[in-house]
């Protein structure tokens, strides 16, 4: 019997150095053994098709740390196996997560020529002196360049950008918002600056926004940048999302590869957490990946398809009774306007 298709994810850890807040599984380093890694995950490709079969594949996905670093070589090497291994849907959808600085315009088109389609940009702020502030290797003319780059290559291109840093006021993220809207993204990213353990920001006593002026920033952008929000972080203009992400968040099946990503994979019936490199594959309860998706669905404007296994896990007469924070309707249950603002306490009240 054939298996679901399963869309993939490939982790690239390596950096050319570690921003001052990020908490990911990455590392810096300033020449990664590439023959190892493509080797590896070459390895872990060709497993999963033994376990799984040659499967449909609608979305690939390179994440990171810095895909973009990654010599083309190798990366064609990995797409290659992933084409020899499974059956990659002809309008497959394929990410490259990308740093500006990283990338000339030359390699750039080396990425697509090999198939990927759409680039991530970890743009994060259009000010230098606030990309200094996060640790940022490039500046903002670096990052509007290879933007430019991609769009005038045909690539559908995403934007990634955090505010709410120390100091920042709703009108400074009303301007960013005005400064992306110059820039003709199609879908952007808009992360909110949150301060992790571990990291040069988590051991610093920097003053942030307070959670209302906070909240106040997250609405503002929703009325101010040009694409619409389709998650709570993400913004894309209709038809402009990214499928990798829809299809995970509404609960379908993709293999994490490489050390650092993870998988939720389907096979005759059962979920398995599964986690890059053979650190992890266990089996899920039925209600255990229930409860996955109706976190990540109701993430999403759209929210989370009413599945019988969802239905099982929810409080449908909490749901009813909150009109204003939930609502039913397309055989999908998602938060309004309201309870996107406090979705956390949605979702452990709707959830038995």
């Amino acid at each position: 019997m054939k298996n679901n298709p399963h869309n993939i994810y490939i982790h690239v850890p390596f950096c050319m150095s570690k921003c001052n807040y990020c908490a990911f599984f990455s590392h810096a380093c300033a020449a990664p053994d590439w023959e190892k890694y493509a080797s590896d995950i070459c390895s872990e490709i060709v497993y999963w098709a033994q376990k799984l079969g040659k499967t449909d594949v609608p979305t690939i996905f390179f994440g990171g740390g810095t895909p973009s670093l990654m010599p083309t070589k190798h990366f064609a090497q990995i797409i290659n196996t992933i084409h020899d291994n499974f059956n990659v849907d002809t309008d497959a959808e394929i990410t490259l997560e990308s740093n500006p600085g990283t990338l000339d315009r030359g390699r750039l088109g080396e990425f697509v020529q090999f198939g990927v389609n759409r680039l991530s940009v970890g743009v994060q702020s259009l000010n230098d002196d606030k990309l200094k502030f996060l640790g940022r290797r490039h500046n903002a003319d670096d990052a509007i360049r290879l933007l430019d780059d991609a769009h005038n290559m045909g690539l559908r291109v995403s934007g990634d950008f955090i505010y709410g840093l120390p100091g920042e006021n709703v009108d400074d993220v009303i301007n960013t918002c005005k400064q992306i809207n110059q820039l003709g993204l199609q879908h952007c990213s808009m992360y909110e600056l949150t301060i992790e353990a571990g990291t040069p920001f988590g051991r610093m006593n920097l003053d942030m926004p307070d959670n209302d002026t906070m909240a106040q920033m997250y609405m503002a952008i929703s009325d101010n940048i040009a694409p619409t929000r389709y998650e709570v972080s993400n913004y894309a203009v209709p038809g402009n999302e990214c499928r990798h992400n829809q299809n995970v968040w509404d609960g379908d099946a993709y293999i994490g590869i490489g050390i650092g990503a993870a998988g939720r994979v389907f096979i005759d019936g059962t979920w398995y957490e599964q986690m890059g490199g053979g650190a992890q594959f266990d089996p899920m309860t039925a209600d255990a990946r229930a409860i996955e998706k109706v976190i990540t669905g109701m993430r999403t404007i759209r929210g989370c398809k009413l599945t019988p296994d969802v239905n099982h896990v929810i409080n449908t007469d909490w749901i009813n009774a909150n009109s204003d924070l939930v609502k039913i309707q397309n055989n999908r249950v998602a938060v309004t306007d309201s309870g996107m603002l406090v979705l956390d306490n949605v979702i452990t009240k709707m959830v038995k």
